[in-house]
């Protein structure tokens, strides 16, 4: 990961010269990465990972823009988000403050109280080592709490809480809809998620895409039944790049392998926790300053909140039949797609939505042309790939999924072309920078 650890960070800081380290960008990236640890071992899906990183890096910037003159606060700006009240600042060291507010939401939006408390005393230790004074730290802390508190209001009124008791999928029998899927046959997953409150979207069928070809398994020579096989052709034939690529954006956080009899769990960062990660490396590689790595977290990471409601408005909508399923009733009752297919419904593709909303935030922050090294798989033992532009890595990212069989072209195409104008509106909607 780009972010390196803090002993690294304040290895050649001095005693009571602690600008450097405490204004130190890898250090906010440091933090999102111990989150995304948390988000991991956990087993959350990824949509309920995007509500996670969503909270938290808008508390960690609305302390930024309390602060620093440049960034202008999100409330209002989120309609339904009220501004934060007066509280004092005194010997409030406001990028401390960003990483314990961080920390507090993070924890407390989904996570069982201390998840997060090893890493914050760590936090709180290190900044000691590095000379911050005990008054600094206090009065970052108490800042950091009453912002926490505030987003945290403010979150539980966004009908996560209510959706844990809505009512199960109902599964249909009828041809060319969804049905569980090997080897988990799990029960469709977050069939209510487009009821959670947006952060930008007017609605959550604001950005509905193109509808996907119309079902037909009698006609072979109809665009759908065209891109079924094109599922398995592309499935039966993959090159060793193309393995590599569904490899690399498979981002299952919860795989389950069968070995006979035996079953077992793997588990990697979900689609929204891989590009948190994008968002350390791309600030990274361009020069970003602390505040500016946060605003960037922070509008990526509200981008692909809304774009996961946005894409599972339209799955469950459609409720389109994945095609494993359909190959194995009609074609090859022994295929298996490269990787392991989620269960919900296919159209259209969540990871190319949420991709090329997210892809166009980052352009806005650090432009069309930043070439980068994604390392985010290397500790799951998966090489890097070198990525020409955020929107390449989109398109990327969303031809993994016919590369592991487990979409259809169009699931691609439509979410890719929702999911960018979804983020090139929260680009116009949302202005962080003065």
């Amino acid at each position: 990961m780009v972010c390196m650890t803090i002993c690294l960070l304040i290895s050649c800081k001095q005693k009571g010269d602690y600008s450097s380290y405490i204004s130190n960008p890898f250090l906010y990236c440091n933090t999102v990465k111990q989150l995304n640890n948390v988000v991991l071992e956990n087993n959350f899906p990824p949509m309920i990972a995007s509500r996670n990183y969503v909270y938290a890096n808008i508390a960690a910037y609305e302390v930024v823009a309390s602060f620093d003159n440049r960034f202008v606060s999100l409330a209002g700006q989120i309609k339904h988000l009220p501004a934060f009240p007066k509280t004092d600042t005194a010997n409030v060291s406001y990028q401390l403050a960003a990483l314990l507010a961080f920390c507090k939401v993070g924890e407390a939006v989904t996570f069982p109280e201390g998840s997060m408390q090893t890493y914050v005393d760590k936090i709180k230790h290190d900044a000691d080592s590095a000379g911050v004074s005990s008054n600094v730290i206090n009065a970052s802390q108490r800042f950091a709490d009453s912002m926490s508190a505030h987003i945290i209001r403010w979150s539980k009124k966004d009908n996560y809480l209510q959706l844990r008791t809505a009512p199960k999928f109902a599964i249909t029998t009828d041809e060319g809809r969804w049905v569980p899927t090997p080897p988990m046959y799990a029960q469709a997953l977050e069939p209510h998620w487009m009821e959670i409150r947006p952060m930008v979207m007017d609605s959550a069928s604001q950005f509905k895409p193109t509808p996907h070809p119309t079902y037909s398994i009698s006609n072979i020579s109809s665009d759908f039944y065209k891109a079924l096989l094109e599922v398995k052709a592309i499935g039966d034939s993959l090159t060793e790049e193309q393995k590599h690529i569904a490899d690399f954006w498979d981002d299952n956080p919860f795989k389950m392998n069968v070995s006979g009899h035996i079953m077992f769990a793997t588990k990697k960062f979900s689609p929204s926790g891989h590009w948190m990660n994008i968002v350390g490396i791309g600030a990274q590689k361009a020069g970003a300053d602390f505040s500016t790595t946060v605003a960037a977290y922070a509008q990526t990471s509200i981008a692909l909140f809304d774009a996961f409601i946005s894409c599972w408005d339209e799955k469950y909508r459609s409720n389109l039949v994945r095609p494993e399923s359909l190959i194995n009733k009609y074609i090859a009752s022994d295929w298996q797609p490269y990787i392991q297919t989620p269960p919900f419904p296919s159209h259209t593709s969540g990871h190319a939505t949420i991709s090329a909303a997210a892809a166009e935030t980052m352009t806005n922050w650090f432009g069309n042309n930043l070439s980068f090294t994604d390392t985010s798989l290397l500790e799951f033992g998966i090489k890097n790939r070198q990525i020409e532009s955020f929107r390449l890595a989109a398109r990327e990212a969303a031809m993994s999924r016919l590369y592991g069989g487990i979409h259809y072209r169009f699931d691609n195409e439509h979410g890719t072309e929702a999911g960018a104008r979804l983020g090139e509106f929260i680009v116009q909607r949302l202005k962080l920078k003065k």
